[in-house]
């Protein structure tokens, strides 16, 4: 049995011997010449040996085990699904195991299983699952079967040229292009769309189009069906619309309109990096065979723009932050995530910091985009991979809101801030909502989504009911809430129409980042502008972040601000009672899903909240008035299936009030070691937080600490420019400033 590990005789051998394939092929992802290069290097460059070896080894296994197609019955999770699965994946590695070593039996695993599928499939009927809007035959939706077709397309074209005519032309008609017009012209309503499920599909016949050579395949991936029969306003499962007056289809639509020039994707992270793999792997496919269309340079290179843009959206552990339908953990150690950092890499320009997110995934793809960062790699090219605070734009043109994230430090203190479109069907009614991260670890965190993906005792690994009556509500989310109803009353086809503006952002001073978005159509004449700034304060032990509301309104009205905390509460300066039975908070709109658990009030104009997190000790220090009520909830209640986490909350509920202003601080101190049982720097700094300003144009916030000392943020609410000149007299003082903010420290001393 042959060994990656190869001595250097045997490498000799392989060298002389062993020719590339004549012809074009392969030529989607891994290319003739690429399998030259390789062979050429083999045994030489570490990361890619012990992917080939962990690859081989694996592959090697199910071979010996045999093929099984089963007749597909089962949900995500279950037996027939994951069976699927797992083939298609195995036969491109098969695949690819031909081309590199030479051993025919690998492409007659590749050529068997696919015969297995063409005496199966023109037999199947529709899935036996009825859940999907447009139920698949392998699977129970197509998106399953376009995945299915992506990865068999590259399997078939590293076989091709070993295959018969005869065999080309059988697997071609009886398999190939009947799944592709299954999943196109039969399946118009999942298609031709826009949605990261169309893109599987666009891909799938794409890949399969590249590799048959067939044109009128490819037109039909590129741009769509010419005519679908789908009426406009029709909705998919989620709620999403399959079609709207004016939308083109195909990839190159799904290029233009989901991402925005700084290569951010409306429906999120998560759905970004599922989606990144049919981008880039047709992308590359088009590069590769039909580079006259420039498909890597679309959209001023959006594709590998997008692949930066999702590396800023991780943690310092890698994760992935949890904005829209998202499963929490999902990280730049996926599957996806290799092929996207080996393909920016390799076709991006080489930057070396994307080396180090390689080297920390630990493989590299078997092509060679992969056989690249393994050298770069081994030649110590890598650099650390930098993430900085960033503004990332939302809409086809960047017109439509966005996503901030500002970082202290090396990431120490994360803050993301969502300003965004409603991200199609996956989206949330969560305008103007935050997150903030410590060291990679949640400090106030988003929900994500109700859903256990791929575990089948959980609906099929499926999403749940909980997740649009909790995961997407206003509520559940760290945004202002009014008079209990979800932003735009949880409609979705309200929410798609709108989004919120950037007021502005400056990350150019470490001291304090800063970025600060309104929001108008969320709750009709109410208008909301939130800010954001992360300081940097010697003062303080540890950078801070001020919140900051200033809410106009044409009536009086309920807020309601919560704040997702994560960690056991330590002390409060307020007292609060504990009600003898736990009671949901509301009847709708996600209340429904909180228990109350205590409520209190607070007396001296502050209420100070405080907890221990698994990277130390937080503060919350919050202004109130006279009537406000401090509210602590647990999420769990009307949930009989037990499908939500029992995450705590503070809400600050301002009732009977029109105009007002949200001040907060949350702090980070101090820290505790449970092996030494030692507990540093416990309590708040923040002895007062005062509004000690507010009209039309502008608000002041004041901030002293225990020690005495204080400081002051001024914001202009209404103007933006950088060049406009600004003052506010407060207690008798003048202050003066330029640009839509200032920090003012004690002792004159400015920081912008």
């Amino acid at each position: 049995m042959l060994k990656i590990a190869l001595p250097a005789l045997i490498l000799l051998l392989l060298a002389v011997f062993f020719r590339p394939t004549p012809g074009e092929y392969p030529r989607l992802i891994l290319t003739a010449e690429g399998v030259g290069e390789i062979r050429n290097e083999f045994g030489s460059v570490p990361l890619f040996d012990a992917s080939l070896a962990k690859v081989k080894e694996d592959v090697d296994a199910e071979m010996a085990v045999g093929i099984d197609v089963p007749v597909p019955k089962d949900f995500s999770g279950g037996y027939t699904h994951e069976r699927h699965k797992r083939n298609y994946l195995m036969a491109l590695q098969a695949g690819q195991l031909y081309q590199i070593l030479g051993e025919e039996r690998y492409a007659q695993y590749v050529r068997d299983m696919l015969f297995e599928y063409e005496a199966m499939y023109s037999g199947l009927p529709l899935h036996p699952m009825e859940r999907s809007y447009a139920r698949g035959k392998l699977f129970w939706q197509c998106l399953n079967e376009s995945v299915w077709l992506v990865y068999m397309a590259q399997a078939y074209d590293t076989i091709y040229t070993w295959l018969p005519a005869a065999d080309r032309e059988r697997l071609e008609n009886n398999l190939f292009r009947v799944v592709a017009d299954f999943i196109s012209v039969e399946n118009p309503q999942f298609y031709n769309r826009i949605h990261n499920h169309s893109t599987w599909g666009n891909a799938a016949v794409g890949m399969i189009a590249l590799a048959m050579d067939d044109d009128e395949l490819l037109q039909r991936a590129l741009y769509g069906l010419t005519d679908d029969g789908l009426e406009l306003g029709v909705k998919d499962d989620d709620g999403g619309f399959i079609k709207v007056a004016g939308q083109k289809a195909g990839f190159l639509a799904n290029l233009e309109d989901p991402f925005s020039p700084d290569g951010y994707y409306t429906e999120g992270p998560y759905y970004q990096r599922y989606a990144m793999y049919p981008f880039l792997v047709f992308g590359i496919a088009l590069h590769n065979v039909k580079p006259e269309l420039k498909a890597l340079q679309y959209k001023e290179n959006v594709l590998l723009k997008a692949v930066d843009a999702l590396l800023s959206l991780t943690d310092s552990d890698g994760e992935f932050f949890p904005l829209n339908d998202a499963q929490k953990g999902m990280s730049y150690h996926s599957a996806e995530l290799v092929t996207a950092v080996n393909i920016a890499y390799h076709y991006g320009g080489q930057n070396p910091q994307l080396l180090s997110v390689a080297e920390a995934q630990g493989q590299v793809l078997l092509d060679q985009a992969g056989l690249s960062v393994a050298m770069g790699i081994a030649a110590g090219k890598a650099e650390p991979f930098i993430k900085t605070s960033v503004n990332l734009s939302d809409g086809p043109q960047g017109q439509k809101g966005g996503v901030a994230v500002l970082r202290a430090g090396r990431e120490d203190l994360t803050v993301v801030f969502k300003y965004a479109a409603q991200g199609l069907s996956h989206g949330h009614y969560d305008k103007l909502s935050f997150s903030m991260f410590d060291k990679g670890e949640e400090v106030l965190q988003d929900y994500g989504l109700v859903r256990f993906v791929n575990i089948g005792q959980k609906g099929g690994g499926n999403y749940l009911p909980e997740n649009a009556s909790w995961a997407k509500q206003s509520i559940a989310h760290n945004t202002l809430v009014v008079n209990e109803t979800s932003h735009f009353g949880g409609d979705y086809e309200t929410g798609s129409q709108h989004h919120s503006e950037l007021h502005f952002f400056d990350a150019g001073n470490e001291n304090i980042q800063i970025v600060s978005a309104s929001e108008s159509n969320a709750y009709p004449g109410t208008r909301k502008l939130r800010t954001l700034a992360l300081i940097k304060n010697e003062k303080f032990r540890e950078p801070f972040l001020l919140d900051l509301w200033k809410v106009d309104a044409d009536v009086e009205q309920q807020y309601d601000l919560p704040y997702y905390y994560l960690g056991q509460l330590l002390e409060t300066n307020f007292a609060y009672s504990n009600p003898r039975v736990l009671e949901p908070l509301g009847e709708s709109s996600g209340y429904q899903h909180l228990y109350l658990e205590a409520q209190g009030e607070s007396e001296t104009g502050n209420a100070k909240f405080s907890w221990l997190g698994p990277n130390g000790f937080y503060s919350l220090t919050a202004t109130t008035e006279a009537d406000d009520q401090l509210l602590m909830a647990r999420v769990g209640a009307n949930d009989p299936d037990f499908n939500l986490r029992r995450d705590p909350v503070l809400i600050l509920r301002r009732p009977a009030t029109a105009g007002t202003v949200f001040a907060t601080i949350i702090e980070p101190h101090g820290s505790y070691s449970p092996v030494s049982e030692l507990a540093l720097e416990s309590r708040t700094a923040v002895e007062q937080l005062a509004i000690v300003y507010d009209d039309d144009n502008y608000t002041a916030i004041s901030i002293a600490d225990i020690n005495g000392y204080s400081s002051l943020f001024v914001l202009a609410t209404q103007s933006s420019s950088e060049d406009e000149q600004h003052s506010v007299v407060i207690d008798g003082k003048t202050w003066s400033w330029q640009g839509p903010y200032r920090y003012f420290e004690q002792g004159g001393s400015i920081q912008k």
